[in-house]
């Protein structure tokens, strides 16, 4: 099969790109390289990846045979109020919506990577799929903007609400990534409020899992949270990681940050029951295979 991952030099979809070649898929990434961290770690995810640079707000998306599209491009983050807003409309809102359109002016198969930031702070945990979206970030709402242009355009899509995915070659803005970065350098590392929030925490292959079969067997159309079996506060995983890593990490409290939820924990009980999906990577292993790469990571600079 031939697909596109767009978003293939991140964090996820670099591993989604490098997951489907090597089951001998061919893939094409699509990535504009955008400075919301550095390019150059980019370009280290996307090694050996066939990428074309575009900038999916004005590029046209060439789907001649194609047979499917991951669309994982986005502007990320829910610390997303000011001045940067605009950005998170043009790059998840009209982004998505062009290739919204190019997919269903030809009757190719999307899936589309939205955020269990849509729920907020979720009316019942685990939170179901049909929970209703009250998202308290403007990331969280771009991403439910896209979700309403889907099912506005209908055609071949699936909607994967990912739950706080972790892993190698994370952001160097999320948690886990700060953490080892601190426990390497013997930095102080800042925990919003109590450290007491906790989340379902996914690790990137159980992610990618999840994506490669909702494009293989989903029903058009369908909607799943895609979120870790284990539910942890943000201390149970700084523990972990100094388990992991041998070292004590120094944390200093601050102020809890505006668009952080409290808490979030997956209901997976759809996408089980429709792909006999079910994640399988425990968190204490995920974030020893973290820590692992990590380290090496410094080492090798």
């Amino acid at each position: 099969m031939r697909y596109i991952v767009t978003g293939a030099a991140g964090f996820i979809g670099s591993h989604l790109a490098g997951a489907l070649g090597e089951v001998g898929h061919q893939v094409v990434g699509v990535d504009c390289f955008t400075d919301y961290y550095d390019p150059v770690e980019k370009e280290r995810n996307a090694e050996g990846l066939e990428i074309r640079r575009q900038d999916l707000a004005e590029d046209p998306l060439d789907l001649d045979g194609v047979d499917g599209v991951f669309h994982l491009a986005g502007q990320p983050g829910v610390r997303s109020f000011g001045d940067a807003f605009p950005l998170y409309l043009r790059r998840n809102v009209l982004a998505t919506q062009r290739v919204l359109e190019a997919c269903t002016a030809t009757g190719t198969r999307l899936v589309f990577a939205s955020s269990s930031s849509v729920y907020g702070e979720a009316e019942s945990y685990p939170t179901p799929e049909d929970a209703t979206p009250r998202p308290i970030s403007p990331y969280g709402i771009t991403k439910l903007a896209c979700e309403h242009l889907a099912r506005a355009y209908g055609g071949d899509v699936v909607t994967l609400r990912y739950f706080t995915v972790y892993g190698p070659r994370q952001r160097p803005d999320m948690a886990f990534r700060r953490v080892c970065d601190a426990l390497l350098a013997g930095d102080t590392f800042e925990v919003y409020g109590g450290g007491l929030q906790s989340r379902s925490f996914t690790y990137v292959a159980d992610a990618v899992e999840a994506t490669v079969a909702a494009m293989e067997r989903a029903p058009a159309g369908s909607l799943f949270n895609v979120g870790g079996g284990e539910e942890a506060t943000m201390l149970d995983a700084i523990a972990l990681l100094e388990q992991a890593s041998g070292r004590s990490l120094d944390v200093l409290h601050v102020d809890a940050a505006r668009g952080d939820v409290s808490r979030t924990k997956a209901d997976d009980s759809r996408i089980s029951a429709a792909l006999g999906w079910s994640p399988s990577t425990s968190l204490a292993d995920g974030l020893s295979a973290m820590w692992s790469w990590a380290s090496a990571r410094v080492a090798a600079a």
